[in-house]
Parts: C-alpha cells; structure tokens; sequence
C-alpha cells in the first residue's frame, strides 16, 4: 500500500467528522505537516519557517499564518488540528520558537471555530513504534513501514500525529 492509497474511512469525532480536512502538525522551524483532505487522501510534508537574515523577528510567523490559511484554501476547509504537544526542549531558541508558532496556531484555530489538540510525544510514539521513547529513526521507520514515505522525522512524527488522531478518534477511542 501507497501512501497516496490510504484512504481512511472510519468517522471521527463530530468536530472532525467523515469527509472534513484533519491537519496534524510537528512545530517547529521545519514544521512537519499531514492532511487527511475531504476526500480521504493523506499528503504530508515539510515547510521551513527558518528567518532570512534580513527578516524582523515576527517574519516567522507571519509566514506560518499565510501558510496555514493556504493549506486551509487548497485541502481545506480545516474541521480539526492535532499537534505535537512539546513539554520539554533542549534548547532556549527551540521553545521560544515552539511558543510562538503553537500562539499563532491557536489564535488562527480560535479565530475561525477549528478545535485543536496537543497530543502528548510519549503517546505519539507508543501509538506509532510501541514505545514512548522511541528514537527519530524508529518514527521514520514506522512512517515507512505503513506506506509512507517521509524525508525526515519532522514528517514523520506529522503521520504519527495524524494516525493518532484517525485510528484513537483523537484519543476517544
């Protein structure tokens, strides 16, 4: 089976209901993406919102707004947001950086009615590799392993998130 090929049929939540768009996010300054469209097709991939040396400080997520409100025009419209709730980072620039895209992420969801979820790391990798700790490899391979084929752990972590949310019901299952 194809990645193109898995089509989920199952119906979710009332929020995310059958044949509605459901995005699953790996934040980050290369954010992982994955959409379930109306359609049923699942796509993913990988954006950078890595600043030009000449961009403000907010240029960021300026982008990340147009981007979502892009992927909201051409798989959407959005009904549901599942995203990898972060507790801990190694370093300063990377919570800093996780902070303000998760602020731009709700504010967008609340701005236009889409519920959104953190979905803890540890449950993400059970539910993918069968352990809570499981390294990036151990994501790529199991993001292979279904049919998909990701670049790097960021979309990888972005199928997880979205597997997760199709096979638990967004963890009401």
């Amino acid at each position: 089976m194809n990645a193109q090929d898995y089509i989920w049929t199952d119906p979710l939540p009332e929020a995310v209901g059958r044949a509605k768009t459901v995005l699953a996010l790996d934040l980050g300054t290369t954010t992982g993406w994955a959409t379930r469209g109306f359609d049923g097709l699942i796509t993913s991939g990988t954006v950078s919102f890595k600043p030009s040396r000449y961009d403000g400080g907010g240029m960021r997520y300026l982008r990340f707004t147009n981007w979502l409100t892009e992927i909201d025009r051409l798989s959407g419209p959005i009904a549901a947001i599942y995203f990898e709730e972060v507790r801990r980072h190694v370093g300063t620039d990377a919570a800093h950086v996780f902070g303000g895209l998760l602020a731009v992420l709700t504010s967008w969801g609340e701005l236009r009615g889409i519920p959104y979820q953190g979905v803890p790391v540890g449950s993400i990798k059970k539910h993918a590799t069968g352990k809570g700790n499981a390294p990036k490899q151990a994501m790529i391979d199991a993001a292979r392993a279904r049919g998909f084929s990701p670049a790097d752990d960021n979309e990888a972590d972005a199928i997880a998130i979205l597997l997760w949310a199709l096979e638990t019901r967004g963890g009401l299952a």
